[in-house]
């Protein structure tokens, strides 16, 4: 079955790469009629996901079913706006009270609950919009994107740069050729937070310096439920470095720092571009490993065979103060984050929001291809308008999933210390068996996938 899914998911990605996303969903088990209004159900209601409440409600197509959150604060005051919608701390409980009532759920969880929040959703046979990354390792991303290829719903991820003119217009220049066949890639993020120095912390305005599993004890307060937050996670007393966010997504028990908070977003860019999609090997470089918390700064390089008419090509991620050799010999602008593609007829420099073709006096004279990828609606209502039957989204799971599995590859070759050869069909790393607790995890009990 992961073998047939990894194919299937193949042909999508090189089949419509040149459409919103690379990935069309063509048959879905339901769809509300254009001018019928969703019934949605909220997962995760603060911070990122009071923002999708706000921004998906605001399309004027979605009832508010019910409002799910382990804190209680952020749950009342999602119902206040929606007096219509149930409560409920617990998603469990909020499936099996109305989960034949939705037509969509929104998943706005912290890392580790993603996808324990998304599949009984999916089981259900409802749409889904989960927030990046798609789930916490490579194990349950993939039982995600097959289970949501088996239900034939829409889905989307929450990369939401992926719906911007700028992206479109990089993918358009470099899937018609605009710098030749492009043989590196690289992507390189400022942000350093994780395990680092008190010094460096203060310096990079990580407010929150910790280097140890804290040994005192807090208790937790009293408007979150900590049983529920830990959800599928090993047991572990509540403290403040773990709990508000984005305090969490550094220990890798809850999340996979920096390479999976913004890989999603940054590796997105040449993963669309290049029609990507397994590695065939990763190698990590960074300090030593801790047990406990995610590194402040890395760079992970995968090597990539021949795609198609494309050719194999070594992409490189780095994070904290790991910058490409060029950007460090003043080669290229030295912009705090960007992704840079070298072709064999120059390169292009890309952020979220601008581009350039290197070198510049190059291509004074270069006219850009006419635009070939549909502006988009915005990545919330694309995904409203899929749903309705009204066109597709950018990054669906079948999408999604490859992206988010090849992020966590970086960590995982990180962790074991050494290379890793990536078999997509047994989902292993070759001759690599300390790898396998890095690609799954047996959740705790109470919680399950099945």
């Amino acid at each position: 079955m992961n073998s047939r899914c990894r194919i299937d998911r193949r042909q999508l990605l090189l089949a419509g790469a040149t459409t919103l996303a690379g990935v069309a969903i063509s048959h879905n088990k339901l769809h509300a009629a254009a001018n019928d209004r969703m019934k949605v159900a909220f997962i995760g209601v603060g911070g990122r996901g009071g923002g999708n409440l706000k921004t998906i409600t605001a399309t004027g197509a979605v009832d508010v079913v019910a409002v799910c959150d382990i804190d209680t604060r952020f749950m009342d005051h999602a119902a206040e706006q929606f007096p219509g919608a149930q409560k409920f701390q617990d998603f469990r409980k909020l499936y099996d009270a109305v989960g034949n009532k939705i037509d969509a759920a929104v998943i706005s969880t912290t890392e580790h609950t993603h996808a324990f929040a998304t599949m009984p959703a999916l089981k259900l046979g409802k749409h889904v919009y989960c927030e990046k990354p798609l789930a916490y390792n490579v194990d349950e991303t993939r039982r995600v994107t097959d289970a949501a290829a088996d239900a034939g719903v829409v889905t989307q991820m929450g990369t939401q740069i992926h719906a911007t003119p700028n992206y479109h217009r990089v993918v358009e220049l470099i899937q018609s050729g605009a710098i030749g066949d492009v043989s590196e890639a690289h992507v390189w993020v400022g942000r350093a937070w994780g395990l680092q120095s008190k010094k460096d912390a203060e310096k990079n305005g990580d407010r929150l310096f910790v280097d140890a599993r804290p040994t005192d004890a807090m208790s937790p307060p009293p408007h979150i439920d900590w049983d529920l937050w830990l959800g599928p996670a090993p047991e572990r007393p509540y403290h403040s470095v773990y709990f508000p966010g984005p305090n969490w997504y550094r220990w890798w028990d809850f999340g996979n720092g920096t390479m999976s908070d913004l890989g999603s977003h940054w590796n997105d860019l040449p993963f669309w571009a290049l029609q990507l999609d397994a590695p065939q090997t990763v190698e990590a470089f960074g300090p030593e490993p801790h047990p406990e918390i995610a590194p402040a700064s890395m760079k992970a390089v995968y090597q990539y065979g021949p795609r198609g008419n494309r050719p194999a090509v070594e992409l490189t991620w780095y994070q904290g103060s790991e910058k490409p050799q060029r950007w460090l010999d003043g080669e290229i602008p030295q912009w705090n984050s960007g992704v840079l593609f070298v072709g064999s007829k120059g390169m292009l420099l890309s952020d979220y929001n601008k581009h350039v073709l290197l070198p510049e006096n190059e291509f004074t004279n270069f006219k850009a291809p006419e635009p070939f990828i549909p502006d988009s609606p915005g990545h919330h209502q694309e995904w409203v308008m899929a749903c309705q039957g009204q066109g597709e989204t950018a990054s669906p799971f079948s999408y999604a999933g490859p992206l988010t599995e090849a992020n966590h590859l970086g960590n995982v070759a990180f962790r074991v210390g050494k290379k890793i050869t990536w078999d997509p069909k047994t989902m292993t790393c070759v001759d690599c068996p300390e790898a396998d607790p890095f690609l799954r995890r047996r959740p705790r009990d109470g919680w399950s996938l099945q």
